[in-house]
């Protein structure tokens, strides 16, 4: 009696999860991660950017625009770390961001014992996982993402990858450089104008790809495409082959428009009109992200999965101007820094099934807030600390009021505190901090104006709360 039962659960599709049956499946869940990108680049942020972006602008049409969404960190392994795992990385150490050889030190990685939201809807709710681009979470055989919850990962280990390698055919490459041929300074262009240097940031390209693959699960490969078109690609045929047999979570970190500059010859013939080709080169990369998006968005509608598939994009951290031309605007700063253009990012979501489209949400979340959130969806409790939480009830109304008292930030000598629409910052180096700053974010969205000495009392109550979330993060691992 008990096998006739069970075998007519599965044969009428019915799901089990820890919180019982169900008549459904449990939504697919996306996270789409730009690199670089800074705040003021979309359209739908600022409708006269010169790169318009539609696709990645129908996630807001169809869902939420957060215009105060957050990363826990500057740049891209720590606020990475932050997101897979739920909470601030400094929790477990993770405050800093290897770089070139540094990514193979055993030591440089996300900690063993973190469980991310992989290991998670993997283990606990059967779904199939998949990562595909950058990780950037340690580049040694212990942090392989499939040795981190992911059935599958397409991508390369560490910081950045050229997108096309040496001698990048199809398409224009900016090179940073001390020196230019002849010994001269400034820029200088090939023949063919497909080759551009630049000694304006007065060091070298890094060397992105020593010792860095693109992997297929554990196996290096060839790949010949531009890396923004074969990421798409992958995560177009992950969604066909789930399709709606099978619950999935898809972590697609494309590194475009991340560093090298190389734009695609029929974007850069699309981005003719933009005079500078350092700009255009940047153009023409987002042009191809927005792309790549339109194609997964697509990919999901075909597939019958668009009112059960939770989509967010975001940016893990800030754009840096100067090496990428992008735009941070209204917001004062860049990658690597702690104010506003650091760490808030362009932060869209959709979810068709649950959550009203076309809204505009103006309280502070986090990227933190995803890993509960989808747990949340997939019928999981939160098992162990999370500093994030569910957003699904404050964007259908359900619940009213702040999803956070406050949000910390914390890299060496650099930290932040958001508490309302108050702001503490203290800019710094990795071993040296400099004074806390005080700003009214409501009325000075660009932080150009220091409180710090006009409103004592609040400086004091702030610097009170950071030290509280201080003491509970460990020191640096690595």
């Amino acid at each position: 009696m008990i096998r006739s039962w069970f075998a007519l659960f599965f044969a009428l599709g019915i799901f089990v999860s820890e919180k019982g049956f169900s008549e459904e499946r449990p939504p697919n869940v996306i996270f789409i991660i730009a690199d670089d990108l800074g705040y003021g680049e979309l359209s739908c942020q600022d409708p006269s950017t010169d790169v318009p972006t539609p696709h990645i602008d129908s996630i807001a049409k169809n869902g939420v625009r957060m215009t105060d969404g957050y990363v826990s960190a500057p740049y891209c392994a720590a606020s990475r770390a932050g997101l897979i795992t739920g909470k601030y990385q400094t929790r477990f150490g993770f405050e800093f961001n290897p770089i070139g050889a540094r990514n193979e030190d055993p030591d440089a990685g996300l900690p063993k014992p973190e469980k991310t939201l992989a290991d998670h809807l993997r283990d606990r709710a059967g779904y199939t996982t998949a990562m595909i681009g950058k990780w950037h979470l340690g580049g040694t055989a212990h942090y392989n993402p499939i040795r981190r919850g992911f059935d599958e990962f397409y991508g390369f280990l560490h910081e950045g990858h050229y997108f096309r390698p040496a001698p990048y055919e199809g398409m224009t490459t900016w090179l940073r450089r001390k020196m230019l041929p002849g010994g001269e300074s400034g820029r200088w262009i090939s023949e063919d104008g497909r080759l551009i240097y630049s000694t304006h940031m007065g060091h070298n390209e890094p060397d992105y790809d020593a010792d860095n693959p693109i992997f297929r699960n554990g196996q290096p490969i060839e790949e010949p495409e531009n890396l923004t078109d074969a990421f798409t690609r992958e995560a177009v045929q992950f969604i066909e082959r789930c399709g709606d047999e099978r619950p999935f979570f898809l972590y697609l970190a494309y590194n475009a428009v991340h560093s090298p500059l190389q734009g695609d010859d029929a974007y850069m013939e699309k981005y003719v009109g933009i005079e500078d080709v350092q700009r255009r080169i940047f153009a023409a990369m987002l042009g191809q992200l927005d792309d790549g998006v339109g194609a997964v968005l697509d990919a999901v509608k075909e597939q019958g999965l668009w009112e059960n598939t939770l989509v967010v994009f975001f940016s893990d951290n800030g754009g840096p101007t100067r090496e990428l031309t992008s735009s941070n605007l209204p917001l004062r700063g860049e990658k690597g820094r702690l104010f506003e253009g650091g760490i808030r990012v362009p932060f869209l979501l959709q979810y068709p099934g649950a959550v009203e489209g076309g809204q505009v949400y103006e309280k502070p979340v986090t990227a933190l807030d995803l890993f509960p959130t989808s747990l949340a969806l997939a019928g999981l409790p939160v098992d162990g600390q999370t500093d994030g939480v569910d957003l699904i009830p404050y964007l259908t109304g359900e619940k009213a009021g702040d999803p956070h008292e406050s949000l910390f930030w914390r890299v060496g000598g650099k930290g932040a505190l958001r508490k309302g629409d108050w702001k503490l910052v203290r800019d710094g180096s990795r071993n040296k901090s400099g004074p806390w700053m005080l700003f009214d974010l409501g009325n000075d969205i660009g932080e150009a104006n220091d409180l710090a000495d006009s409103e004592p009392e609040k400086l004091e109550e702030l610097i009170k709360t950071w030290s509280v979330y201080d003491q509970q993060m460990i020191e640096p691992v690595f």
